[in-house]
Formats: C-alpha cells, structure tokens, sequence
C-alpha cells in the first residue's frame, strides 16, 4: 500500500482530533467521544495500575513511538489520542499519520511525550481502539484495491460489533468502501423471510413497501433467482440483491436490470472471488467480513 502524505503536527490536550486529507468525518462528538474512552479505561482499571504504580515514580517521564508492525490503512487515532490524554493531560503528541491514511509497515503512527505512568496506563485502551478499527479500515482497502477499475462498489453489512456499529462504518469509510444502511430504520430491505411470509409475492412486498413508508424510501429486494429479479424490477423496486448468484447468474441479472434497478451481489464474498463478481457488471458489493472477521492491525508503542 502506498501511504498518504500528512504533515507531521504537534497536538496538546485541548486541541480537537484532526483527519487526513479527504477522510470521512468522524462518526462521535467528543463528548460521546470521551466517554466511550472513559468507559474502556475504567474497563481496563488504567488509574490501578499495579504494576506501573509500583515500580515507575510518579515524575519519570519517557517518550514513547506507536507504530505500525504491517502495511494498512488507519482508523481510530483520534480515540487513541483522547486515551492518552485521559491518562495525563500534559502529554504531548505529535501526529504522524491520521484516519484515511494507509501506511507502510514500519511507519510511525504517534510519537508522544509525557509521565511514563500515564502512557503505561493509556497504551493497551489505545491500542485496542487502533488495531480494531484499523483492521476493518485495511481489509476494506484490500477489497476496494481488487476491484479498482470496475464499476462495484465495496459496502458493508449491519454484522457489527454490537455498540460498535458507528465506529465500524467509519472504519469502513477510512477503507475507502460504502456504508450500506445503518439500521433497519434506514431502508427497506425484503429478505428471503419476509418473501417467505407473503408467500413469495415480490410485487406484493415492494407495493406494501411503497404505501406504508415515507415518499422516497429505498427499497431492494434479495433474489435467489432470475425471476424474482424480473419481478423485482417489473414492480418498481430501486434494488435487487443477488445472493448467493453464480457469476453466470448475476451477469444474466445484470442485463435484467438494464440500469433501471441498482444491482448489488451477496453471499459468501472472498478477496479472492471479488474481483470476477466486480466483472460482472454489479454496482455494489456487499462483504460482511469487512465488520465480522477483519483481523486487528498490528501496531504497538515503543518507548525509547
């Protein structure tokens, strides 16, 4: 991965979270923000921390490098920095690489300044909190790099961590891929089980859909089949989604649809099967191992 380019910055206690260049806007306040930190390092008992009080003096201070042990793209700096600060309100941290930026293996991420306890005591909640988004973050670009070129897009699913769902979209986002609906709220989305109690009637479940939300609401249908796409596009929805469709299939939906629905594949998607489904023509692909079994960065804090 070829890394961003963001200039080295000096940050202090009160100075809000800044982002790379073009990165999504992140998804909590810093009120939200904080607590969300505070709850982990209170999780974590960071003002018990046994073994530092015992063996650090409240004056040692150190300097200390977070950096990354493998190539990827980042996420959650912000929360990392606000861990930091939690834990000593004096440190000072100079910001190398932001959310959105992929970097190389090797790369320093912070590079901080401060009491030695309080790092100690902020290094595994922050680490935590960069190595879960940033993994998420990275298996999205590897996605998104595979089918650069085609028209797909990568989205991502509602198979989030539970509490997480926000941060995780964001995650996704500094990958470069597509939220898909946020909750259920969002859009309509008529799954097999809701085919399966109206019988199978694809006109009947876009109709009700039509009447009974507001003006404007998204609607997809997901189809096993060729002829529930037909039905689908026939009764107005704006997408189908092609679940577990061979690629012979989901070109033939592709023509189906002839641009007046949004088509989206489903089902069993691997880095190394994208590439051909992108080749087919969809216009979305839908990946929930972005969310559900992405594995954590690796980074660590050195000190000096």
């Amino acid at each position: 991965m070829t890394p961003g380019r963001v200039p080295p910055r000096r940050i202090s206690a009160l100075d809000a979270p800044a982002f790379a260049d073009g990165a999504p806007d992140f998804p909590l306040t810093d009120a939200q923000a904080a607590r969300l930190v505070r709850t982990a390092l209170d999780e974590d008992h960071a003002s018990n921390d046994i073994t530092t009080l015992a063996t650090i003096m409240p004056t040692r201070r150190a300097r200390a490098a977070l950096v990354a042990r493998e190539p990827g793209a980042l996420c959650g700096v912000p929360l990392a920095l606000a861990a930091f600060v939690q834990c000593d309100d004096k440190v000072e941290i100079r910001v190398d690489a932001e959310d959105g930026q992929r970097v190389e293996s090797g790369a320093t991420v912070l590079f901080l300044t401060g009491r030695a306890r309080g790092l100690l005591a902020a290094e595994r909640t922050a680490l935590n909190f960069l190595q879960r988004l940033s993994g998420v973050a990275t298996m999205t670009a590897r996605y998104v790099d595979a089918v650069r070129g085609t028209r797909a897009r990568i989205v991502d699913t509602r198979k989030t961590t539970p509490g997480w769902r926000r941060l995780e979209k964001y995650a996704v986002r500094c990958g470069g891929g597509t939220n898909h609906r946020e909750s259920l709220a969002d859009a309509v989305l008529v799954k097999d089980n809701h085919l399966a109690a109206l019988d199978g009637d694809v006109a009947l479940a876009v109709r009700r859909a039509r009447e009974l939300t507001t003006p404007g609401t998204f609607v997809q249908i997901e189809c096993d089949h060729l002829d529930q796409v037909r039905a689908a596009v026939d009764a107005g929805a704006d997408a189908v989604l092609l679940d577990n469709m061979s690629l012979a299939m989901m070109r033939d939906a592709v023509a189906l649809a002839a641009g007046r629905v949004l088509t989206e594949a489903s089902g069993g998607v691997k880095l190394e099967t994208v590439r051909a489904i992108a080749e087919t023509g969809v216009d979305r692909i839908s990946v929930g191992a972005l969310t559900h079994s992405a594995p954590s960065m690796n980074l660590a804090l050195d000190f000096e």
